[in-house]
């Protein structure tokens, strides 16, 4: 079985090598732009300013090959599972992103917090977080 993925928008950032960029958003990442394509603005128009929201981004520089990595790039570390980490490098390279809502435009463009992903990362998908 094969699967599409259609890319929602992309992110642009100051960081512009995976070299630049922290582990984590809340290691000092900058603060990014997503643009949403034209045919995907209308699903934005409930977000609002001030909420968090779960973005899911393709890390289309990732090496897709890797099934065991050193866990936070520590090479003193034994390797581990890579399903067991956060690497960015894995067999479908999905990243996960809890961001806060910084601006959204009417003509598709979120400004969000620190986001840890090069420039021109795709964006799959954006989802609500919600609080119990």
């Amino acid at each position: 079985m094969e699967a599409v993925i259609k890319y929602i928008g992309k992110i642009h950032s100051s960081l512009k090598k995976i070299e630049e960029c922290p582990l984590q958003e809340n290691e000092n990442a900058p603060e990014a732009v997503i643009t949403i394509f034209p045919e995907f603005i209308e699903g934005i128009q409930n977000i609002t300013v001030g909420s968090e929201i779960l973005l899911l981004t393709w890390l289309h520089v990732a090496n897709r090959a890797v099934i065991k990595c050193y866990p936070r790039n520590n090479q003193d570390a034994p390797l581990i599972g890579v399903f067991s980490t956060r690497s960015p490098d894995r067999p479908n390279p999905i990243g996960i992103h809890t961001v806060k809502v910084l601006s959204v435009s009417d003509d598709g463009l979120i400004s969000v917090s620190g986001l840890e992903v090069i420039d021109n990362t795709p964006l799959i998908d954006i989802k609500p977080i919600w609080k119990k």
